[in-house]
């Protein structure tokens, strides 16, 4: 009998170190354009390190082993750097979308959101000259509601469910009733959820998908857990930002202490904890959100 192949699903939120939530109040939108552009140097970084395991593993002959993931690209961002758009296209990835401002998707009126969901995709889609078909909301702000709309507004998924409920940016939907195909969430005929990855241990929930939870637990204890989510749902969602892996950013000083922690913990060992995590995961394939969906939703 052949054994189930895993999957390993990374996923990039391409945006900037003074465009996360918790700095909003100090720095605030019309102030972006003065600020320094660094996410094209960590970008570049993070795909090079994809690039470099390539062909290094056997387990994906189809693509020489390598290591795809999906960019979901700030539409901020990507009007200033299209050709860092055009470059995670080339290289193989999926450019996906991560909205235009970083606004709360609870937070805009229906009109604006949908606005910045059609707006963010077209700018997308007219750089690579190719669809978009994946949404990621800012701090992972969604509901039922917010899901109807992202499909009107023409995307075949979305990627923002974080289970993990003691955030109090995360927004909840209700998949009790849709059907699982793989990990993904199946909401309607023509669209489906990819949630990030979590530990369920008892009656709680533990966070496991990445980013700042991934630069703070100890990476021994960080690879069990995703070993133990893999073992149960043979995929794994993990997510990072280009910022997670500069030091060298400028610091919010007048930040409070807590975000500061949060923001600035482990900088600069996150580069080489990711590069160790897909060394552990090697046997398993590393594909976008959307090749992984064509696989799965028609099982």
């Amino acid at each position: 009998m052949n054994r189930q192949v895993n999957h390993v699903l990374i996923t990039i939120d391409v945006e900037d170190w003074f465009q996360v939530e918790n700095f909003r109040q100090y720095i605030p939108f019309s102030s972006w354009p003065s600020c320094e552009l660094r996410a094209e140097k960590n970008t570049y970084h993070l795909l090079d390190l994809l690039d470099s395991f390539t062909g290094s593993r056997t387990n994906d002959r189809s693509r020489g082993g390598k290591v795809r993931g999906t960019f979901f690209v700030l539409g901020w961002i990507a009007e200033r750097l299209p050709h860092l758009v055009k470059e995670i296209h080339a290289r193989g990835h999926e450019v996906a979308s991560h909205g235009y401002q970083h606004r709360l998707c609870g937070e805009c009126s229906s009109q604006d959101l949908r606005t910045d969901l059609i707006e963010s995709k077209k700018r997308l889609e007219d750089i690579i000259a190719a669809p978009i078909y994946g949404y990621r909301a800012p701090s992972f702000s969604i509901n039922d509601g917010i899901l109807k709309l992202i499909e009107e507004c023409g995307y075949l998924y979305d990627s923002s469910f974080n289970s993990f409920g003691m955030h109090g940016r995360y927004g909840q939907v209700d998949l009790s009733r849709a059907v699982k195909n793989g990990i993904a969430a199946k909401i309607s005929d023509q669209f489906y959820e990819l949630p990030i990855s979590n530990i369920n241990l008892g009656n709680h929930i533990l966070p496991w998908g990445g980013a700042g939870y991934f630069r703070l637990i100890p990476f021994s204890l960080f690879k069990l857990g995703v070993r133990s989510i893999l073992r149960k749902e043979n995929a794994y969602t993990f997510y990072l930002h280009p910022w997670e892996i500069d030091p060298d950013q400028p610091k919010v000083r007048e930040s409070n202490i807590f975000f500061k922690f949060r923001h600035y913990a482990n900088l600069n060992k996150t580069l080489i904890k990711l590069a160790a995590l897909i060394e552990a995961f090697k046997c398993c394939r590393f594909v976008t959100c959307w090749d992984y969906l064509n696989e799965h939703k028609h099982a």
